[in-house]
């Protein structure tokens, strides 16, 4: 381009499309910012506080279940997901930290805010053409790994009181 035109029409301004990123590579590079960033919110709630546990016992579920979320954001569409064998064992591993339902609800709640707070930090890097597709796509995933954390919560009680019996 010549000085005159760059004059007239001004420097072409093009976005960096080396910096568009998908959600799931996101969340990938963004892994450890979301656990910690988790791990605050849960730290500010007294009703998950009152269990106390340390650094790995608290997060140490969170790569697992943020995996199968990436891992689902880059199946094909129309692909079935596999059921979420890390949810069935935070189920049984939360039942067994004395959790109750309505605390693990709320972690999973809390999880889906960062997923989405952090996913807002990077807006600059977004892919908007999958954007609202895929924060569904979290949201279903997401309900799906606690329906399944429910499921096996349901079956230790329902063991519980059989052995009580």
């Amino acid at each position: 381009m010549s000085k005159s035109a760059e004059f007239v029409t001004g420097p072409r301004e093009r976005p960096d499309t080396a910096s568009i990123e998908s959600v799931a590579d996101i969340l990938e590079r963004e892994l450890q910012s979301v656990i910690v960033d988790w791990l605050a919110r849960v730290e500010q709630e007294p009703d998950l506080k009152c269990i106390p546990l340390n650094f790995e016992d608290r997060t140490g579920h969170l790569p697992h279940l943020l995996h199968d979320v990436i891992a689902r954001l880059r199946l094909d569409a129309g692909t079935k997901a596999p059921i979420s064998k890390a949810a069935a064992e935070h189920g049984d591993l939360r039942h067994r930290q004395g959790y109750t339902v309505a605390m693990a609800v709320e972690e999973s709640r809390l999880l889906q805010v960062t997923i989405f707070s952090t996913l807002h930090k990077n807006v600059k890097n977004l892919e908007f053409s999958t954007l609202l597709p895929d924060v569904v796509t979290i949201a279903d995933e997401v309900d799906a790994q606690l329906k399944e954390q429910m499921l096996r919560f349901m079956a230790a009680d329902f063991a519980k009181a059989a052995k009580g019996k």
